[in-house]
Order: C-alpha cells, then sequence, then structure tokens
C-alpha cells in the first residue's frame, strides 16, 4: 500500500481567479432601500402587540387617574384647602403633561414630513420642471422664517426664472439655501468631535469618557435635527438616532473605502504617543461619522450641488480647533 498522496489526473480545465467575474459594488442607490430595511426588522412588534400594549396604558393611565381622583375626594372631604391645593397642582401637571406631549407630537410629525421632503426632492430631479419647482416651494416654505436665510431666498426668486430644467433648479436651491445650513451643521459635528477626543483623552475613567461621548452624540444630532429645520423632541431623537444606527449599518458595506479607516489610522498612530490620546482620536473620528449620516439623513435635499463632508476632514478641523489660539 502507498503511503503517499494519490493524485488522480481529471480531464478538466484549469480555472484562474482572474478569470472570476468581479464582485459588484454596492452603490449608493441601494444604500436608501438597505436601511430601510434594516429600519424596520422582520421582529418588529405585530398588530395585536400593538393593541395588547395600547390596552395596558390605557388601563395602568385609568387606574392611576381613579387612585388620584379618589385621593383628590378624599382630601376634600377631610381637609379642604389641602384638598383644592393638591387638585390645582394635579391639574396644572396635567396641563404640562398634555402640553409637553403635544409638542413632542409635533416634533416627531417634523422630522417625518423631512423624510417625506427628501424623497420629493429625489424623485423630481429625474422628473418635469414643474415637479422641481413643487418641491422647491417646499424647501422654501420650510425656511421662510429663518431671517439668516432671507436674503438666500431672495437671489433664488431672481435666479429661479432662468432654470430651465429640473435638475438646475434643484441644484441652485442646494447650491443657495443649504450652505448656510451645511457650515452650521458641521460646527455642531466638529465640536461635539473634539468635546469627546476632549474628555476621552483627559477623564481616566472609561464609564465616564463613554457616558460623555453618549450625551454629546445625542446632543449633537439634536442640534443638526434643529438647524435643518427638525426640531426633534425626545422621541424624535431616539427615532433619529435609531435611523442613524440604520444607516451605519448599511452603509457599513462601503465604509471600506471611506476615509473614516484614514482617521482611526490616524488615532492608531497617535496612540502610540499616548494611548488615551489615540483613544480620544479614535472616538472623535466616530462621533463626526454619526454626526456627518444625521446630517444627511435630516437635509432635506441630498447632496448634489455640494460637495458631502468626510470623516477625515471633519476630524482634522475639530483636532486643529482644539489647539488653536485665543
Amino acid at each position: 500500500m502507498s503511503k503517499g498522496p494519490i493524485l488522480i489526473d481529471l480531464d478538466v480545465e484549469a480555472v484562474s481567479p482572474a478569470d472570476a467575474p468581479p464582485v459588484p459594488e454596492l452603490g449608493e442607490a441601494a444604500l436608501p432601500a438597505m436601511a430601510r430595511h434594516l429600519g424596520r426588522p422582520g421582529g418588529r412588534i405585530s398588530r395585536m402587540g400593538r393593541w395588547l400594549g395600547a390596552t395596558l396604558a390605557a388601563l395602568i393611565t385609568a387606574w392611576i387617574g381613579i387612585a388620584l381622583w379618589d385621593f383628590v375626594s378624599g382630601l376634600l372631604l377631610t381637609r379642604p384647602m389641602l384638598g383644592w391645593a393638591f387638585g390645582g397642582l394635579l391639574g396644572v401637571t396635567a396641563l404640562l403633561l398634555l402640553t409637553v406631549a403635544g409638542r413632542e407630537w409635533l416634533a416627531y410629525r417634523r422630522l417625518g414630513q423631512l423624510d417625506g421632503l427628501q424623497a420629493q426632492v429625489k424623485a423630481a430631479r429625474d422628473g418635469s420642471r414643474d415637479e422641481a419647482l413643487k418641491a422647491t416651494r417646499k424647501v422654501m416654505a420650510l425656511y421662510q422664517r429663518r431671517e439668516e436665510l432671507r436674503w438666500k431666498a431672495q437671489r433664488v426668486d431672481e435666479l429661479l426664472p432662468d432654470q430651465m430644467d429640473a435638475d438646475a433648479i434643484l441644484q441652485l436651491v442646494e447650491a443657495e439655501m443649504m450652505e448656510p445650513l451645511d457650515k452650521a451643521a458641521l460646527a455642531e459635528v466638529e465640536s461635539a468631535s473634539r468635546r469627546v477626543a476632549t474628555v476621552t483623552a483627559l477623564v481616566p475613567m472609561a464609564l465616564v469618557d463613554v457616558l460623555a461621548a453618549l450625551a454629546a452624540n445625542m446632543r449633537m444630532v439634536r442640534a443638526v435635527a434643529q438647524i435643518y429645520g427638525g426640531r426633534s423632541g425626545t422621541l424624535g431623537s431616539w427615532r433619529l438616532i435609531r435611523a442613524v444606527l440604520a444607516h451605519l449599518v448599511a452603509t457599513g458595506a462601503v465604509a471600506i473605502g471611506d476615509d473614516l479607516i484614514g482617521s482611526v489610522a490616524g488615532g492608531a498612530l497617535a496612540g502610540k504617543i499616548s494611548r488615551r490620546f489615540g483613544e480620544g482620536v479614535i472616538n472623535g473620528a466616530l462621533t463626526a461619522r454619526v454626526g456627518l449620516t444625521a446630517m444627511t439623513l435630516c437635509r432635506p435635499m441630498p447632496f448634489v450641488a455640494r460637495q458631502k463632508p468626510g470623516t477625515a476632514g471633519t476630524v482634522k478641523r475639530a483636532m486643529t480647533g482644539l489647539f488653536r489660539k485665543g
């Protein structure tokens, strides 16, 4: 019996790896669909579960209301002055809760309007001139009360009749109206990135810098949404954070070529000098990535006429501002 390997000749033509078809690249057009799919996972609550949650919430609310009513009624019978005072306090509390709930609903609805407006602008770019004008009017109406954009709006009104097609109209509106908003939003992102990097580099306790980074990211996302007209409340902020994370996961397949790798590599290089400083650069780069994603989602117009800011440039400006004098 042979102890060596057994070789069997096959009459099959050898295939070279160079002859294999290239792996298809994931284009930007596929990313929104991926984000929508990830934003609506298969494990979402069913209609029966939502009805169960609503009925339980109604029962708990009714139970609390009846208990408070009985308490106030008992005070009115035994201690009238204290009962009236407590009843007035309860009424003021209920009014404040209704006001907060109304503001939260309006903020949530405002974010939904931004999503719809962005989709309408995308569709109008390949449509007719009338569709582009309709989308333009909605964008202009969104910022009609912003004093810092009044001169920009007047310039758009002057140049709009000279634009002959949909793409030219939307590029004009984006170039004029989005410029100051992009600068303000980018300044918020750079400030948050710088703050996170500083806290990570200076605070030795891991839990503290994690909480500081979370708070800075939440504040940054809310500020970006407010700059573009979102005015997100608490529920709206969580919805926006969820959308940002879904978008980051959806774009992870193409982020390998993004300049985020350069920022992380720079943080690793800085880590050779100081470990905490290197971690600060990396955390700052991740914060900048979240902020730029929030800009993409909150912006009512996609980046076409204006160049989309990159992570490396944002981190570089943020770190430069960290050591800026005076």
